[in-house]
């Protein structure tokens, strides 16, 4: 039988109309809300200062989280009852946290030349750091991502900071080219005009070097009130980000810097402070569907001296962190190798005990099945991003994911990427 006519009352004409009326907005559509890159985001960045940096950094960030690990917490049962983690994830976060700071302890590690460096010689510094980042990569003892963060676009210290990128840059280019694991981050940003002088300061680098245009990125430091809100009343961090012109990879909270430029005192300094949640939620809404992802801040408790004062810490950074992570805020500061244990038993704790029930959603989303939740295409992709973080950072197998959904590492990253406008497409 041939398809069934339907009546309509619109003329075709009508049709192409309006498409020709929007085209314009399908393409800015298109140009500032690409999505999510799909590309892996590290749970956390690591500072360390440039003038501390070494080759055996990350292997030296490890091994003193596994002894803070057996002197404070030597097994899972008094780990988790210093976390308060429930006993059926006690041994598997456990296992994992161990397995992962033997295996790779740090995921993005960043080489301060800002408010952490305290060198005497600033191009020695930068040109060291290009050799051993170049030289980590060349044997295999790289953090998934490094790179170094400059000093910021403000006159008193921009020559520097232009000057300490340029050496960072040519020295990798020198030593066989950029990483594809790169990533520099500029600090203190207050206007976009100052994101503009970045975007052509790495434009005139590729061009002096014969890179493609746009090669290199960076992340945006979110230090200050005004990067939240102009003179004007319009959110800074939104024309921050079109000021980059496709290069900005992230956007980072200044945890201090900001509460300080707010007047909030030392004491009440925190993630988790009011002006805390308000920044962070601005910016997240301004790169919503842009691209560019949100990273929280830090705390500057660290988990030293007894076990007793080790324990407080702990509990604090990971409450801290699993706060984070149900607020979306997938990526944080870490500033101590002390903080590397709690860091990686919230962020396993989140993906593990949220695991089954994700991936049982997911399945019966896409094998049509019906059951208690009513999921949209908008929920499957949030189920497969959610998989999809948990087994990049270790918490989850997947032999365990495909046991669970049935899907293969491709099929979760069809559903967590569809084409904009065409979001049931990969449902079908």
């Amino acid at each position: 039988m041939g398809q069934e006519k339907v009546a309509t009352s619109l003329a075709s004409a009508v049709t192409e109309e309006i498409g020709a009326r929007l085209a314009p907005v399908d393409a800015e559509l298109a140009r500032r809300y690409p999505g999510d890159p799909g590309t892996r985001q590290p749970v956390h960045t690591v500072y360390v200062p440039a003038d501390a940096f070494a080759a055996d950094t990350v292997r030296t960030w490890g091994d003193r989280a596994l002894a803070a690990l057996d002197e404070h917490a030597p097994d899972a049962a008094s780990f988790a009852a210093v976390l308060g983690l429930p006993d059926d994830l006690a041994e598997p976060v456990h296992t994992r946290v161990r397995a992962k700071l033997e295996r790779e302890p740090v995921e993005d590690l960043r080489i301060d030349f800002e408010d952490g460096y305290h060198g005497t010689d600033e191009d020695r510094d930068a040109a060291r750091a290009a050799r051993l980042v170049a030289q980590a990569y060349g044997d295999g003892t790289a953090a998934p991502y490094m790179g170094i963060r400059v000093k910021c676009m403000e006159a008193a210290v921009r020559d520097r900071g232009i000057r300490t990128l340029d050496i960072f840059l040519t020295g990798l280019m020198e030593a066989g080219g950029l990483p594809d694991g790169l990533v520099l981050t500029l600090p203190k940003v207050t206007y976009p005009e100052q994101v503009t002088a970045m975007v052509r300061l790495l434009e005139e680098f590729e061009k002096a070097r014969g890179l493609a245009p746009g090669r290199i990125g960076f992340e945006i430091q979110i230090e200050t009130s005004q990067s939240i809100l102009a003179a004007d009343g319009t959110a800074t961090v939104a024309r921050m980000i079109q000021a980059a012109e496709g290069r900005a990879t992230g956007l980072h909270y200044g945890t201090f810097d900001y509460s300080a430029c707010l007047g909030v005192s030392a004491a009440h300094q925190a993630g988790d402070h009011p002006a805390a949640d308000h920044a962070k939620a601005v910016m997240q809404v301004a790169a919503a569907g842009t691209g560019v992802r949100v990273s929280d801040g830090s705390t500057n408790v660290l988990p030293v001296g007894p076990t007793a004062q080790v324990h407080d810490a702990w509990r604090l950074h990971y409450g801290l962190t699993r706060r984070a992570l149900a607020r979306a805020y997938y990526q944080g500061w870490d500033m101590h190798p002390g903080h590397l244990p709690t860091r990686y038993a919230a962020v396993f704790a989140f993906y593990r005990e949220g695991f089954e029930q994700a991936a049982a959603r997911l399945a019966r989303y896409a094998s049509r099945t019906d059951g208690d939740v009513m999921d949209e295409p908008a929920t499957a992709k949030a189920l497969s991003g959610y998989l999809l973080r948990g087994l990049d950072c270790g918490a989850l197998d997947i032999g365990e994911v495909a046991r669970l959904t049935g899907l293969t590492r491709a099929d979760l990253e069809g559903f967590s990427a569809p084409r904009r406008g065409d979001l049931t497409a990969s449902a079908r």
